[in-house]
């Protein structure tokens, strides 16, 4: 039950990447290939691509998930909330749209998702070829030291900003809007937004500008909660690139939980980073195991992200 995103390799290697479901597929030169866990991979030409696909799997993550109840809050009292999120490189909105079904708890009831697409662009790592991405990316695998493209990335931010401002034109509370998705745009979105929000939900990503940068966020952005997702086993967005993240928004007075999916031979364990802007760190290893995350988001992630939203969001009273 994993979202997978592809495994992409460095420049002049082969690679593939995971296929979302058939119906997504409209490249006739792409083949699938499944397996009895339901995911499809689809080969491509050898090129470099960082891009967050679902696989087949979220057909049957659809079907097996349980309809959920929460007897916390009357779901009539909640107002009205809002939850954008940003795909990956080389991926579509469309194609992340399924995630929604898992968040079926009744506060979600008046939840309005926004799944929007990036434009095509040209793309460093892929040799400058032309394909969805918010900003350019210089480097795959990413680490903590890869290039930044400041320019391209603040330009992505500007976007995302017009769509949370649309929103909360719209009447919706900024404490009940959260941002969430793969990459790096999350971080940069909320980190630079001039309104503290519900929260921001980083999966693989890393952090995408300069230190002098955080001279520039507001202080209403400080304010605002960050999840922070990240696989130990993932070969894409290395390891240490999500790991030096907490310690990054930490300095700067951000609120930031770090879950990592924690390798051990088949199997992983959750491990906790509580970091605060008190330079508290509280440590937590949970007994529950799942199989080995690599450069993907699973059921388990999404069922926190969904608990932990629900925890964020304000009632209309």
């Amino acid at each position: 039950m994993v979202f997978k995103r592809s495994v992409p390799q460095q420049k002049g290697s082969s690679g593939n990447f995971a296929s979302v479901c058939p119906n997504f597929l409209r490249e006739p030169s792409l083949s699938c290939h499944g397996y009895s866990g339901m995911k499809l991979m689809v080969f491509v030409k050898p090129i470099a691509l960082l891009a967050v696909t679902l696989s087949g799997t979220i057909l049957f993550i659809l079907l097996s998930h349980p309809n959920q109840s929460s007897t916390s809050r009357e779901p009539d009292s909640m107002a009205r909330s809002f939850i954008l999120w940003l795909h990956g490189l080389g991926d579509s909105g469309p194609a992340n749209e399924p995630i929604k079904n898992l968040f079926s708890s009744p506060e979600f009831r008046n939840t309005i998702w926004s799944f929007p697409s990036a434009p095509s662009n040209t793309v460093t790592c892929n040799y400058g070829a032309v394909m969805p991405s918010w900003f350019d990316i210089h480097e795959i695998p990413v680490t903590a030291d890869s290039p930044k493209d400041e320019r391209s990335l603040l330009k992505a931010v500007q976007n995302v900003h017009k769509m949370i401002d649309k929103e909360i034109a719209a009447g919706t509370n900024p404490n009940n809007v959260f941002v969430c998705g793969f990459s790096a745009l999350t971080l940069a979105s909320v980190l630079l937004y001039p309104k503290t929000l519900g929260g921001g939900a980083v999966f693989s990503g890393w952090v995408p500008f300069n230190a002098s940068r955080t001279e520039q966020f507001p202080p209403e952005a400080k304010r605002t909660p960050i999840l922070w997702s990240h696989g130990m086993a993932d070969r894409t967005v290395l390891f240490e690139a999500g790991q030096a993240g907490p310690p990054f928004v930490e300095q700067v007075g951000v609120t930031c939980e770090f879950k990592v999916t924690y390798a051990s031979n088949s199997t992983v364990a959750q491990l906790d980073w509580y970091v605060t802007p008190e330079n508290s760190t509280q440590v937590v290893l949970n007994s529950q195991a799942y199989p080995k995350l690599e450069h993907s988001i699973n059921n388990e992630e999404l069922r926190y992200l969904e608990s932990w939203i629900k925890a964020r969001l304000q009632s209309s009273s």
